[in-house]
């Protein structure tokens, strides 16, 4: 972490040291645990993730939930394995990577109850009650405790918990949020059918939560600081703990235990809530409660960009410490900007959780904002530093969507003389006539990070209304010419699960690119939406809110299929029901004209047809004009869209690696792996 030196006043209170029991924070920045698509398997991109973030000022930064024992296995998911003391080494280099940069170091200890599957161990999944496991397509069930299950695991926690004080770590976690959780699965009546002292009565059920937070206590000896996670509210899901039921009463029983609070709402999809449906700051009402019952520091979360609002909630008394964690995935550097003053460059979290379908997906995170994010030790990359170029270049960049801004930024920073020439009268591409679709204004961010960084620096120009031509481009006499003209939205009737035009497709007169271009839309629309992500059901909201008439349909069981991993699909479900959009799942189309025909995707049966304006959403394909137009132009380069139309993260990742590459003398980066290591061979 750097020095702080002189803080920007307004923002003061935000780098005030903190005693977190028989630690000090130097300030109220904290990287709270959440997932990193790292397994145990994968430390070195994992440390140098989290180092990055304490260089960039993070006060406190936290490794992701990690198994007390083999008991407690997740085996579809890279969670962190605190097993035995074979796992201390390599969280022994984190604590001391952070304790070098000034930061404190914690780990968030759990036994993940019926969140587990035991199908990597074979070992009985163990909750309160015997119950299945909490993902319903696995064929598991828990064990209901018995009292020398309950004694094996508080033993485990706290063999964990000494491994954690071996491993240097300043703060554990007793980790009670969610449904990811032991403690969280006996507190709840929902999951606790017991009858016996663990059981029962709110008392009964808070028993273990109470003995495993006192045996953390004694066994970090003084020297490590508890904290407790919780989440005092729970909506949605069984909606059995609330902020002002036993969510509330948690915290009074147990107020002066721990030395940190950390409290935040279940379930993940309100947790980690997007943009679309969340604003910044949207937990205080659930959570504000907490600093009036206990007198320890408490920390807590909100998707946090604006320092002025993170001032507001520590000067009112609702948190004291700001929680990051996809704010910090987005911009690493962000308490250093504030510091200094630099509120403008921060690069603000877009509230997409790409960061989260990542680790859903089992792969270390991605980010729409920040491409270097698990690059760190992989690449190399730095967030903020990208190497001086050797010799200084005339670079032509055509196209200002999120891959042209994202490649002319890198390459200005390393000192290339830039110009970005955009055939439309606005800079910002898709990112920008995204945003405004209701619900995805936060996508504006993307372009608005990199042309303000842009428009401050001297060897950078911009052209709007200025489309390149060979003529041009010949004329210009660039060293070289990035080609980041983007993709269009096809309407044949080609998507993800159709590989050949649907006849009558190609004319209907609606188009995705036409209503993102501002065309007036008339009467009922019906959406094909084969495209499976955000497009068709935002797109549908937002012309239901317009007043029209609106039908979804879509070939898949059920909308939105890759915002499951996003978190959002159950709360877009909703959002089409409050909105009165009917949706026709598992319909396939085979025709339009003037109405959209269909037929069940199982058995092939007619299904009735649709009258309404087509709107189809399905593939894109690549503007590749002047690149074509450009055969003789030799040193060109395609990037983001042009090349392979994919999401927003996608296209800013291709400009910056892209751009990379280049300043590598165009020879492709050498990724390094994790690599096995063997034993008795």
């Amino acid at each position: 972490m750097s020095d702080l030196g002189q803080t920007h006043d307004p923002y003061k209170i935000l780098f005030d040291p903190v005693k977190i029991g028989p630690v000090t924070a130097p300030n109220r920045f904290f990287a709270v645990p959440h997932a990193t698509g790292h397994s145990p398997l994968m430390p070195n991109g994992s440390i140098a993730m989290r180092e990055m973030k304490a260089r960039g000022g993070w006060g406190t930064v936290c490794m992701q939930l990690a198994e007390i024992d083999p008991t407690s296995d997740i085996c579809d998911l890279p969670i962190e394995k605190f097993w035995d003391d074979q796992d201390i080494s390599s969280h022994r280099v984190l604590t001391e990577r952070l304790r070098a940069q000034g930061a404190l170091s914690a780990i968030e200890l759990a036994h993940t109850g019926i969140r587990g599957r035991g199908m990597g161990t074979g070992m009985p999944v163990w909750g309160p009650s015997n119950l299945p496991c909490l993902k319903p397509q696995v064929p598991v069930q828990a064990k209901a405790m018995d009292k020398a299950d309950i004694k094996a695991l508080r033993k485990s926690y706290r063999a964990a918990v000494r491994r954690s004080r071996e491993a240097g770590y300043d703060i554990v976690y007793v980790y009670a949020a969610h449904d990811a959780s032991i403690l969280w699965h006996f507190l709840s009546p929902a999951y606790n059918h017991r009858t016996d002292e663990y059981g029962g009565s709110f008392e009964n059920r808070l028993r273990l939560m109470r003995e495993v937070l006192e045996d953390t206590i004694d066994e970090a000896k003084g020297e490590m600081a508890v904290a407790i996670r919780l989440a005092v509210h729970e909506v949605g899901g069984r909606g059995k703990i609330s902020h002002d039921g036993e969510g509330r009463d948690v915290v009074e029983a147990l107020a002066e235990l721990p030395d940190l609070w950390d409290v935040n709402i279940a379930t993940w999809p309100h947790d980690s809530g997007t943009s679309r449906f969340d604003d910044e700051g949207w937990q205080e009402e659930f959570t504000s409660f907490v600093k009036q019952v206990t007198s320890k520091p408490v920390v807590g979360v909100g998707r946090f960009t604006s320092p002025d609002t993170m001032v507001s909630q520590i000067r009112r008394g609702v948190l004291d410490f700001i929680g990051g964690a996809r704010p910090s995935i987005a911009d690493p550097f962000l308490p250093e900007k504030i510091r200094q003053g630099r509120v403008e460059d921060i690069r603000e979290c877009i509230g997409c959780n790409i960061c989260v379908s990542s680790d859903a997906f089992s792969i270390p995170l991605n980010c729409t904002q920040n491409p270097t994010i698990s690059q760190e030790w992989k690449r190399g990359w730095h967030p903020e530093i990208v190497p001086a170029a050797s010799q200084r270049k005339t670079i032509l960049v055509a196209g200002s969507g999120p891959a042209g801004l994202e490649t002319a930024l890198v390459l200005a920073r390393a000192g290339h003389e830039v110009t970005i020439a955009e055939s439309s009268g606005e800079f910002g591409g898709r990112s920008l006539k995204e945003s405004r679709i209701s619900g995805l204004a936060a996508w504006a961010r993307v372009a608005d990070y990199r042309l303000y960084q842009l428009r401050q620096m001297s060897n950078v120009s911009l052209f709007a209304e200025s489309e390149i031509t060979p003529e041009t481009a010949a004329e210009f006499q660039a060293d070289h010419l990035f080609i980041a003209t983007g993709a269009t939205w096809v309407s044949n009737g080609l998507g993800s699960t159709h590989f050949e035009p649907i006849a009558g497709f190609a004319d209907t007169r609606l188009t995705v690119d036409s209503v993102l271009n501002g065309e007036q839309v008339q009467g009922p629309v019906v959406i094909y939406d084969d495209d499976h992500y955000y497009m068709g059901n935002a797109l549908a909201a937002h012309l239901a809110q317009a007043g029209h008439e609106i039908t979804l349909v879509t070939p898949q069981p059920y909308i939105g299929g890759w915002m499951g991993y996003t978190l959002e699909q159950p709360r877009v479900t909703k959002q089409m029901n409050a909105l009165g959009i009917q949706v026709v799942a598992n319909a396939v189309a085979t025709g339009f004209d003037g109405q959209l025909h269909l037929q069940d995707a199982n058995t092939g049966d007619k299904l009735p047809s649709i009258q309404a304006s087509l709107l189809p959403v399905g593939l894109r394909i690549p503007h590749l004009s002047l690149w074509s137009n450009l055969e003789a132009f030799s040193n060109k380069t395609l990037v983001g869209d042009a090349v392979a139309p994919g999401i927003l993260q996608a296209a800013v990742f291709s400009g910056h690696r892209l751009a990379r590459e280049f300043l590598n003398d165009g020879v492709q980066e050498v990724m390094k792996r994790e690599r096995p290591v063997l034993f008795d061979v």
